[in-house]
């Protein structure tokens, strides 16, 4: 079974979504997802976008990306998302995304690592609004053909050329897709841990189809651990405790109620200090309590994070909420340059799935979102603009001789592409430690 596409884009998160809206709406684009049209990462992420606030924020907004980022940064890929974020906030708010005002005036929040408030919020939901809104506005596009419940297999490359994936269907089908340009927005590695906020369905599949065909990759060893992740003792995805929380003045106790460390850390310290302190104390969580913030205040900026706990059977109007770290984000992915594309021609990525630098070695709070859109713009622009000098037809000869291949169904393919991301990653941390 085969069919052709313009364009073929892997995942339906903001960096996918982003990306098929900007790419030229006379050609015929497919994105396909492992999972339901929501079930992004994308969906999950609460606490907010960054956006640069005027000019005299800039050196400040660079500084605390390198610190967070340990000066391990591309310095470019820092200047361009930046530089981006005014226009990508106006195109949001043009797609309908509400972010919260006052007088109609942008309500700003701050977050760990951050020395001013510069971040864009609606409640304590932004990455479902901001997703959902491209979502909406991609399904009224009639050149965009959207696959549930579809798993990219492999690519269709030859001679470092990629000229579409092969994908298994919701039935078992397995299928061939053909494109002029492909972009790769299939999200992280989180479903390769035992601990993750990540949906489980996020397995680097991309990363081990990138090893297989010799496609560069970047930085596989810098995996962010959140935290502040609710502790539960039940299989299964971590429930984020927001940043934002922190942000507006919620302390880290030890089991004695003590506060024991600078909550608004850069991430990895801040992880590096809870799991200290948990170890001192011999537990398996330490607390986070919003004793200071008014109780209609938690209800009105966290009402998403107040209805989660008090399931849990925590009311955090009142009660301490047990906290502790998970694996979060990944900052390294297949090596993109400052449009998104890889080593391979005709292939792109962006989102978590690809690595420009732009986070270093630990990533600033929120400004994930905002660099996927950023990536997922300038990548589509760009294979707008390669389309009038396509280079030729593609190879009659390699689709005719891939008719007669077989495809592998995921099931067969998945213990060895899961084994070779995390062999990868082991051996690029071995490489790193060997260097220092």
């Amino acid at each position: 079974m085969k069919e052709e596409f313009d364009v073929i884009i892997v995942g339906t998160g903001a960096a996918g979504l982003f990306a098929a809206l900007h790419l030229p709406t006379d050609k015929q684009i497919a994105m396909l997802t492992k999972a339901g049209l929501e079930e992004s990462d994308s969906f999950l992420a609460q606490g907010g976008i960054c956006v640069l606030k005027n000019e005299e924020d800039y050196p400040g907004y660079f500084e605390d990306t390198m610190i967070a980022g340990h000066y391990e940064n591309n310095r470019e890929s820092v200047d361009i998302m930046i530089r981006s974020s005014q226009e990508i906030i106006k195109e949001l708010v043009d797609f309908g995304v509400k972010f919260e005002r006052d007088h109609g005036e942008f309500l700003y929040t701050r977050e760990g690592a951050h020395r001013v408030p510069r971040i864009l919020y609606h409640e304590d939901l932004t990455g479902k609004e901001i997703t959902s809104k491209l979502l909406a506005a991609v399904k009224k596009r009639e050149n965009i053909t959207l696959f549930e419940h579809t798993t990219m297999t492999d690519i269709l490359a030859q001679d470092n050329t990629c000229y579409g994936i092969a994908a298994e269907l919701s039935d078992g089908r397995m299928m061939r897709l053909y494109s002029d340009y492909t972009i790769w927005a299939s999200g992280g590695i989180g479903g390769l841990y035992t601990n993750s906020t990540n949906f489980r369905h996020l397995t680097g599949d991309a990363l081990a189809i990138a090893l297989k065909h010799n496609i560069e990759l970047l930085n596989l060893d810098y995996v962010q651990i959140h935290p502040t992740t609710f502790y539960s003792e039940k299989p299964g995805r971590r429930f984020l405790i927001s940043e934002s929380l922190r942000g507006e003045g919620a302390v880290l106790y030890d089991r004695n109620h003590e506060r024991f460390v600078d909550e608004l850390l850069p991430r990895d310290l801040l992880t590096e200090a809870i799991y200290k302190q948990m170890e001192k104390d011999g537990t398996d969580y330490v607390l986070l309590s919003l004793e200071k913030m008014p109780t209609e205040e938690i209800k009105k900026r966290f009402p998403n994070i107040y209805r989660q706990c008090l399931e849990e059977g925590y009311d955090m109007t009142k009660d301490c909420i047990p906290v502790v770290p998970a694996q979060h984000y990944f900052m390294g992915g297949v090596k993109v340059d400052r449009n998104g594309a890889t080593s391979m021609n005709r292939l792109y990525a962006a989102g978590e799935t690809a690595c420009n630098g732009v986070h270093g070695a630990n990533r600033l709070a929120s400004n994930s979102l905002l660099e996927s859109l950023v990536w997922a713009k300038r990548a589509a622009v760009q294979i707008g603009e390669r389309y009038a000098a396509l280079d030729g037809e593609k190879s009659r000869s390699y689709f005719e001789e891939q008719e007669g291949a077989a495809l592998q169904p995921y099931e067969e393919l998945k213990e060895a592409y899961h084994g070779s991301v995390r062999r990868e990653i082991q051996e690029a941390a071995r490489r790193r430690g060997e260097k220092k």
